[in-house]
């Protein structure tokens, strides 16, 4: 990731401002939402390899700090939602995009169904991603 910041470094105008948006690994909170209310059926697990990444990302943009290449404007976390209609929806979908970085024990997969079954029409599932962006201005 550092020889793409520095790449980005290269083309980007002086005082250019780039930004970095990305989900960060937290044991996400996965939610059984309906109009009426919202309810924690359980947390994600999270796995070596995506907290690996994660760190990778944060020391690549450190170095870049570092070495004077970029300065850190303004960061925040936000919550961002991945929404279902149904559980099984969601269960496939963590399966197919995020193998092998996260994952649903079966306790939460159970809660998670039972709350969905019982809720309104309305009820969707849905996981409550932390997100970082960062704005960094090139120096």
């Amino acid at each position: 990731m550092v020889h793409a910041l520095s790449e980005i470094r290269r083309v980007l105008i002086p005082n250019g401002i780039l930004i970095d948006l990305r989900p960060v690994l937290d044991h996400w909170q996965v939610e059984v939402a309906s109009a009426r209310e919202v309810r924690e059926t359980g947390r994600m697990q999270d796995f070596p390899l995506g907290l690996a990444d994660d760190e990778a990302a944060n020391r690549s943009m450190a170095q870049s700090e570092e070495r004077g290449w970029l300065r850190r404007d303004q960061e925040e976390f936000f919550s961002y939602y991945y929404s279902w209609d149904t559980p099984k929806e969601m269960e496939e979908w963590i399966e197919e995009e995020w193998h092998g970085f996260i994952e649903l024990d079966e306790e939460t997969k159970r809660a998670t169904r039972s709350a969905w079954a019982v809720g309104d029409a309305d009820t969707q599932v849905r996981l409550r991603v932390k997100m970082l962006i960062t704005r960094w201005r090139k120096v």
